[in-house]
């Protein structure tokens, strides 16, 4: 049976409002939760993890909330009002910069990804098996999991991440979050 995460924080603001957190957390998340363990009980599915689920799933109602519960959590996870570290450092930069040449190439076209992404869903940083980054745009629940790969980062882009904060402005949603990204879980999700 899955359960609704606990946040690691009370508040996210100035970048992701209260209200905001409390929305996406606190609804949006529980209702994909309580969803998925209706789905999945009595089920071929039941009692595997969602990385499971994911990648043995058809297109569907199963695959859709497995995989945005997994996105949520990812998502919520990398975030620290103050975080531990405010830059990448060590392989993950490393390799950032043997890609894009600087964090601020790689920010840009991260943005631009999320950014122009039509409708909703997530733009991520992913791992290859051998190291290499890439940048994915994931419709829907889609996630790279779902394609191999390992997820580094991401940025939800679904209107309910950032609507009541910023309307329509998604770039600007977008740029806010770097702010709060904890680099240390990014990293740690890279090198293990």
């Amino acid at each position: 049976m899955f359960t609704l995460i606990t946040l690691p924080y009370a508040s996210l603001e100035p970048v992701i409002s209260d209200r905001t957190l409390s929305f996406h957390h606190g609804k949006h998340l529980n209702g994909y939760v309580n969803t998925l363990n209706s789905l999945v009980a009595g089920t071929p599915f039941e009692g595997k993890s969602l990385e499971e689920i994911i990648s043995g799933a058809p297109a569907g109602p199963v695959f859709n909330n497995a995989g945005q519960i997994l996105n949520h959590n990812l998502y919520f996870l990398q975030f620290a009002p103050v975080p531990s570290s405010q830059a990448p450092t060590g392989r993950l930069l490393a390799r950032i910069q043997q890609q894009w040449g600087t964090l601020e190439a790689f920010q840009a076209e991260f943005e631009a990804k999320g950014t122009g992404l039509f409708g909703s869903g997530w733009v991520w940083l992913a791992a290859k098996a051998d190291g290499e980054l890439c940048i994915l745009q994931c419709p829907g629940a889609d996630n790279p999991v779902a394609h191999g790969l390992r997820p580094i980062l991401t940025f939800d882009v679904w209107e309910h991440a950032y609507y009541l904060d910023h309307q329509n402005l998604r770039a600007a949603h977008l740029k806010a979050l770097w702010q709060i990204i904890d680099w240390k879980v990014v990293e740690e999700r890279y090198t293990k």
